[in-house]
Parts: C-alpha cells; structure tokens; sequence
C-alpha cells in the first residue's frame, strides 16, 4: 500500500507542473499564491485519478496535495533567479 501511495503522488507531479504552468500563463497570479494555486491543482488531481487506482479518496487527496506542493519545489529549484523574492 505505501508503494501505490508513492507512485501516485510520482505520477501525478509531472502531470501538476504541467497544469500549473498552463494556469500562471493564462492568469495574471501574484507569486506569493502559487504554492496555494498548485496544492489546489493537486488536490483536483488526486480525486481525479480514482478510474486509475483503487486507493481510498483520503490517499488520493493527500497524494494529491503533496504532489501539488513538490512541483512547485521542482519548478523553482530548476529555476534561476535574480534577485529577491520579496520586496
């Protein structure tokens, strides 16, 4: 059981990255609110993926949001920045 819950939250993560790259193109999104828009992508993600997997609806959802939350991680630590976040 652990190991489906792992494959799920690695499958779903590419899948996020996608979707929320495609939100903060078409949307004008503060980037203080990203984390929170792709947890929120996770969390549609996760419940979305029940016809794939047999896993209860609470697993799907924290797999999920975790996904959500590590794309961004991957998205911003492949990412080069200048400068500061904050003002």
């Amino acid at each position: 059981m652990l190991t489906l819950k792992n494959s799920l939250r690695k499958l779903i993560a590419p899948v996020i990255i996608g979707l929320n790259e495609v939100v903060k193109q078409s949307f004008n999104i503060p980037k203080n609110l990203i984390p929170l828009v792709a947890l929120f992508i996770g969390i549609l993600v996760g419940i979305s993926a029940a016809p794939f997997t047999t896993v209860d609806i609470y697993v799907r959802i924290w797999a999920g949001s975790i996904a959500g939350l590590t794309s961004v991680g991957l998205y911003e630590s492949g990412k080069t920045r200048n400068g500061y976040t904050k003002v």
